[in-house]
C-alpha cells in the first residue's frame, strides 16, 4: 500500500503565506489547527451545522470543517486570530463580545465573531430580525443568545462612532 498523495500549496491566512503540505482530502481546519497551528478556529459538530469552524474566505463566512484545504488556495483566509489589531488591541466586535458579555464557555465564540464581522461589513447597521438571522448558522449550548445580539448591535455602534472596524 503506498503513502497517500500530499499536495503542497500555500495558505493565505491572516494576510501571512504558509506552506503546506497536505493530502487532498485535508480539510481547511485541520489544516488551519494541525498544520498552520492556528487553533482558534474550533470544530465542534464536523457536519457544518453549529458555526464553530466558521473563517472568512475572501470576506466571506464559510465552514471550515466542510472546506477541503487545496479548495483555499488562492484565497485570502481570515481566522479569528486575525481579527485583533497589530498590536493585539480588540477589534470593534471582540470589545462588543467582551463588553455585552457575549460569550460563556467561549467555545462557539470564534464562529460567531467571524459570523458577526461578515454581517456587518455587509449591514453595518442590522435590525434586530437581521441579526437574529444573521446569526441563525451559529449554536451556542451556554446562552439564550440575548447577550450576542446585544454584543451585535454594540460592534455595530462601536463601527459607527469610528471606534473601530471589523476586520479582516
Amino acid at each position: 500500500m503506498s503513502a497517500e498523495h500530499l499536495h503542497d500549496l500555500t495558505l493565505t491566512v491572516n494576510g501571512v503565506p504558509h506552506p503546506v503540505s497536505v493530502p487532498a482530502r485535508r480539510l481547511l481546519s485541520d489544516a488551519l489547527r494541525h498544520d498552520i497551528g492556528l487553533t482558534g478556529t474550533h470544530v465542534g459538530c464536523e457536519h457544518g451545522v453549529c458555526g464553530c469552524c466558521t473563517v472568512l474566505l475572501d470576506g466571506q463566512p464559510v465552514r471550515s470543517c466542510l472546506m477541503f484545504a487545496v479548495s483555499a488556495r488562492g484565497h485570502e483566509i481570515t481566522t479569528v486570530e486575525g481579527l485583533a489589531g497589530p498590536g493585539g488591541e480588540l477589534n470593534a466586535v471582540q470589545r462588543a463580545f467582551q463588553e455585552c458579555h457575549g460569550l460563556q464557555c467561549g467555545f462557539c465564540t470564534p464562529g460567531f465573531l467571524m459570523t458577526v464581522t461578515a454581517l456587518l461589513a455587509e449591514n453595518p447597521s442590522p435590525t434586530e430580525d437581521e441579526v437574529v438571522e444573521g446569526i441563525s448558522g451559529n449554536l451556542c449550548r451556554c446562552t439564550g443568545y440575548q447577550n450576542i445580539v446585544a454584543s451585535v448591535h454594540r460592534a455595530a455602534a462601536l463601527m459607527t462612532d469610528g471606534a473601530g472596524e471589523p476586520r479582516p
